[in-house]
């Protein structure tokens, strides 16, 4: 890496913050410039000596420091660095970010930044799963704040569940994505579909499936970091939309295809993640069906292939397609992707992704297979953009 870049690492109180020294050492090791900034709560649990030590630089713990240059370390700490990584982030700085709260002075230069800011979550699962935390979450990532992890596993209460940091290797991943990752597709259009739609039998009742959406928002977000200009058509999810060129919220495979039908001519890329249903009703009932003691019959018809409408059209853009199986998930997946016509096809097994913020995935192209090993979504989507860069000056070919 030929430019030095400036990092502000900031460490908020968890037990997640003994982590950090080591994510601190990959990070110098990478050539990051690192500069330090703890909260008191950190100092509970971490000395600041510590990462003096592993960055060569001073620690700033105090809004009132008088070693501080002008004596205003909000201003001029977040003036010399090119990101802000909050790591680990607790709920109560998470909530002091989402509600612009200034009372010390890691809080107080995330405030004052004119640069990225990324957060690493850690906390018990109650409390990440407490709709005031997801409420914050949700605020700021329409304030264009990056959220990594938090991961599924053990935690030091010794309950299991959502709320562990991502690990210090994940962490250098992401940093790697956003302080060193070219605008590979600076005026190229994306468009991507995500999350279930939904196939009406009646009033109230419907065909769906449990797909989250995290894997296409992720992607989306991870396009709108590489420069691209991009829309994102979404079946009905519980997620903010990241701050896209154009949001398209549908709700059936009708209305997603003439989402796509109507967006692809002015598209380069289109990534298909969407988990669109197979099948629909023949006839949609208007009004609630009773039930009854007796057997019920509806009569299914295929779902429109959106994927194939667009890929096996006259002059289809650069097409992506993802496949989810629950076995034989090599040989399904080259099927799927000879079958479309497709230069590349993402593939995992649905019982380790669906629903989760990790995942395993097997990208499939010209070249054969690539195995991305289990991470965060986000760095997942991030892997995915980069190798659709390899591959699109290419894209003129059909598959064989």
């Amino acid at each position: 890496m030929t430019e030095k870049k400036r990092l502000l690492l900031g460490i908020t109180g968890g037990i997640a913050a003994y982590k950090i020294a080591e994510a601190a050492r990959l990070f110098t090791q990478e050539d990051i410039e690192v500069h330090t900034v703890m909260t008191e709560s950190a100092c509970h649990f971490v000395g600041p000596a510590t990462f003096q030590a592993l960055t060569g630089n001073p620690v700033y713990t105090d809004l009132w420091q008088a070693s501080a240059m002008q004596n205003m370390p909000h201003i001029h700490l977040s003036r010399k660095v090119d990101l802000i990584l909050i790591a680990p982030a607790s709920a109560d700085f998470i909530a002091k970010l989402a509600n612009g709260l200034a009372d010390d002075l890691l809080a107080t230069l995330c405030l004052a930044r004119n640069c990225p800011l990324l957060i690493a979550p850690a906390m018990n699962r109650q409390m990440w799963e407490n709709p005031a935390t997801q409420r914050n979450l949700s605020r700021l990532r329409q304030d264009g704040v990056g959220i990594l992890g938090p991961a599924y596993g053990t935690q030091a209460c010794g309950e299991t569940g959502m709320g562990r940091m991502l690990e210090a290797p994940a962490l250098l991943e992401a940093l790697r994505n956003a302080m060193f990752s070219d605008k590979l597709f600076s005026g190229t259009r994306i468009l991507i579909t995500a999350g279930p739609t939904f196939e009406a039998i009646d009033a109230v009742r419907g065909i769906t499936n449990r797909s989250s959406g995290k894997m296409g928002y992720a992607i989306a977000q991870a396009a709108i970091e590489s420069g691209a200009t991009v829309t994102l058509i979404s079946g009905p999810t519980c997620l903010t939309p990241p701050a896209v060129h154009q949001f398209i919220p549908v709700i059936s495979a009708d209305e997603m295809l003439h989402a796509v039908q109507t967006t692809t001519p002015q598209t380069d890329i289109f990534i298909s993640v969407a988990a669109v249903a197979d099948y629909r009703a023949a006839q949609i009932q208007p009004q609630k069906i009773k039930k009854t003691n007796t057997a019920l019959s509806i009569e299914l018809i295929p779902a429109p292939d959106i994927l194939q409408t667009v890929s096996q059209s006259p002059n289809p853009p650069f097409c992506v397609g993802f496949a989810a199986e629950t076995e034989q998930l090599v040989q399904n997946a080259q099927i799927k992707r000879r079958k479309k016509k497709l230069p590349l096809l993402v593939a995992n097994l649905v019982q380790d992704a669906i629903g989760a913020d990790e995942s395993e995935l097997i990208l499939f192209d010209d070249n054969g297979k690539h195995l991305l090993s289990k991470a965060a979504k986000i760095v997942q989507a991030h892997r995915i953009i980069q190798h659709i860069h390899t591959l699109y000056p290419q894209s003129g070919h059909l598959v064989s």
